[in-house]
């Protein structure tokens, strides 16, 4: 994994998180997903809430994840999230769930990612670029050369 885009943000696997077989739900990736996105946008220097106050919201239009391996309660897994496309009215961010074993290493389990529009308060498509200009130039300058 190029580490140069990756933002990377380490969870532990709670009990609550995994159904009866031991394992981590499906739904509960999606939820890490937003985790991850949340997370390297805070370390753009641009926390959510601030987006937010500015009256922009961010809903996923699609989401898609491959599944190759569990995680499972107590596991380490750290979310990998970076951001793959952009436009002023759209975001796509791409997604590694891994394992972290305690020598480190790392175990690819799932992968996946979720496309987003720029919607204001009315859910009107809006361009990112005029609504917070400041945003829009962290965001491209972090996606450039994806």
């Amino acid at each position: 994994m190029n580490q140069e885009r990756w933002h990377g943000h380490q969870l532990r696997v709670r009990y609550q998180e995994t159904d009866q077989m031991g394992v981590v739900y499906h739904a509960n990736y999606l939820t890490w997903f937003e985790i991850g996105r949340t997370e390297l946008i805070r370390s753009l220097g641009y926390p959510y809430s601030r987006i937010e106050e500015k009256g922009l919201l961010l809903p996923v239009t699609e989401a898609d994840l491959k599944f190759k391996k569990p995680a499972r309660y107590d596991d380490l897994v750290g979310i990998y999230t970076q951001v793959i496309q952009t436009s002023s009215i759209r975001l796509q961010f791409a997604y590694e769930i891994r394992r972290i074993h305690d020598d480190l290493t790392e175990e690819l389990l799932v992968t996946g990612t979720t496309s987003h529009v720029w919607v204001n308060p009315s859910w009107r498509p809006v361009r990112i670029e005029k609504e917070a200009p400041e945003l829009w130039q962290l965001i491209t300058k972090n996606s450039e050369g994806v």
